[in-house]
């Protein structure tokens, strides 16, 4: 029974490197190691943190749709001479075909790029891993009511940036 209780505890999406400093161009890879309780996924969508990633990119995944949603930034900023208004809300991958499917013992990652924010902190990305048959929805944080949820969302943890030293 304690076996079985600490497998289930790691059986959720996470981060390839789920800690990287402030300030600097980030690969999030969200790992994906099984289905849903024995079905293949067909579909994952991830919900980016508002107004913390700044041009965010997904890549595309062989045999997968991509289709993105976009939402308004309440303080636009400015990128290589432009002024930007809005930022990537939602990254959605859709398997073309039943072969195309990740089957349940299967591992795969869906990948997006991101200039991370200057100042050190936790991202949180919300992750719904839709199957044949039930679906994920991976989108708890930790509380002192339920410390380790059953479906934890997908943590990044932004460290401070280094200073790099400058030798003479």
């Amino acid at each position: 029974m304690m076996l079985l209780a600490a497998a289930s505890a790691h059986a959720h999406v996470a981060l390839d490197q789920p800690e990287a400093p402030a300030g600097t161009s980030y690969r999030a890879a969200f790992k994906v190691g099984h289905g849903c309780d024995g079905a293949a996924t067909k579909e994952i969508v991830v919900t980016l943190p508002e107004a913390a990633l700044r041009g965010a990119k997904p890549m595309p995944k062989a045999g997968w749709t991509l289709t993105t949603k976009r939402r308004p930034l309440k303080t636009p900023h400015d990128s290589h001479g432009k002024t930007v208004t809005d930022e990537l809300a939602e990254v959605r991958w859709t398997a073309n075909s039943e072969t195309d499917h990740l089957p349940d013992g299967w591992y795969d990652e869906f990948v997006l790029r991101a200039s991370l924010p200057a100042e050190a902190g936790e991202l949180w990305f919300q992750v719904r891993q839709v199957c044949t048959q039930g679906e994920w929805n991976w989108a708890e944080r930790p509380s002192v009511a339920s410390p380790k949820p059953r479906a934890p969302a997908v943590r990044l943890q932004v460290v401070p940036a280094r200073m790099e030293s400058h030798v003479h």
